[in-house]
């Protein structure tokens, strides 16, 4: 039976998206400035959340204007799928949660060819010298970062096991466990931290060095980072069954599960100084709740409902503390998110991707299952 909270922050989430939804239209929101949601490019890496969290709720109510404006933001990222400068190694969180999606909704045979043909461009990115796939594409004329690789690109992993899942072609999930190894080995510390940021020469694959990218320093502890790893090794397990995966999720959940504050939502980075702002990361927050949840699954009677436990605390506290349901003049969900400090980028702000996984948590505590 699902818990009272959880039916009441469904309804107050659905109430405010239909709200919101004729306001925001197709297009991307990224993060809530001033209670507005910023919109960005098609070609932005957050562009699947907000079709994403409105097929989660279309599941729900079959509600027809949802998921037409689902499918409009995924006719609007065609035209990025023929840009070669633009697409980078986050086309598995673009277009698994709008051509993948539709697809496994609908059947629709043109999403199927879209998310085939992205897996295919993702599979190019692979670089078999070091066993990674290569993160961004140049920032500025002359930048160098063809030897980058990032803890967040474990989430796109998922389009490549699906493909190899749909053509029966290996190619798509091998080059998707070579990177998964290849984070065991290169991100994931003794302790159940994790580096935001490898560097590899690309020519010979060797390591270089590992970054703080958008974490306090190359040794702290990035909580997003965190939550894409819970994730992303619990996801890895659940399409190779590959044990290996399983202790790694483990491992990383009780990092961050020993280094929460009192109310369960974690700051921005768990290993700082005492005299750097300790703004929270309710995004972090979310998607290591999404993350445990299914962990709990996979971990078994015994150890699973540790996780779940913590995934539901999680999810409850981001609810009662961090949620703003009848304000009309902000448009998140979730506040006081924080997308990159050391830039002072988006600090203590709704984003979407915090708002989408707090709605896919939700989802599962509803009983939905199925993985998008």
């Amino acid at each position: 039976m699902t818990e009272k909270w959880v039916e009441e922050a469904w309804s107050k989430v659905s109430e405010k998206v239909g709200r919101t939804s004729a306001k925001i239209g197709a297009n991307f929101p990224h993060a809530s400035i001033d209670g507005k949601y910023k919109l960005e490019a098609p070609h932005w890496w957050t562009a699947g959340f907000w079709p994403g969290l409105l097929w989660l709720l279309h599941r729900d109510s079959q509600d027809e204007s949802l998921k037409g404006i689902a499918e409009e933001c995924e006719a609007k990222l065609d035209k990025v799928i023929t840009d070669y400068y633009k697409l980078d190694h986050d086309m598995g969180f673009m277009w698994t949660l709008t051509s993948l999606t539709n697809y496994k909704f609908t059947g629709n045979e043109d999403s199927k060819r879209r998310a085939l043909l992205v897996a295919t461009i993702l599979l190019g990115r692979f670089n078999v010298n070091g066993n990674y796939i290569r993160a961004w594409n140049p920032w500025f004329e002359g930048n160098e970062n063809s030897g980058w690789a990032i803890i967040d690109c474990m989430m796109n992993l998922p389009l490549l096991y699906w493909a190899s899942e749909e053509t029966g072609d290996p190619r798509f999930k091998n080059a998707a466990m070579k990177h998964a190894d290849m984070v065991l080995e290169y991100f994931i510390r003794e302790d159940g931290a994790v580096h935001h940021i490898v560097r590899f020469d690309s020519a010979t694959g060797e390591h270089a060095e590992n970054i703080g990218g958008q974490g306090y320093a190359p040794y702290s502890a990035w909580s997003r980072g965190t939550a894409w790893a819970i994730y992303g090794m619990a996801l890895s397990y659940h399409y190779t069954g590959e044990e290996r995966y399983l202790q790694a999720s483990k491992r990383v959940a009780h990092f961050l599960l020993s280094h929460l504050p009192e109310d369960m939502v974690p700051h921005w980075d768990m290993r700082i100084p005492d005299d750097v702002p300790k703004y929270r990361d309710s995004s972090a927050g979310a998607i290591a709740a999404s993350g445990l949840l299914l962990l709990g699954e996979k971990a078994g009677p015994v150890e699973g409902p540790l996780y779940r436990d913590g995934a539901v605390a999680m999810l409850k506290s981001l609810y009662e503390n961090y949620g703003d349901w009848e304000n009309e003049a902000e448009d998140g969900l979730i506040l006081h998110g924080t997308g990159h400090y050391p830039e002072n980028s988006n600090v203590d702000v709704p984003l979407i991707y915090g708002d989408y996984y707090f709605v896919e948590g939700l989802a599962r505590l509803k009983g939905y299952d199925g993985l998008f």
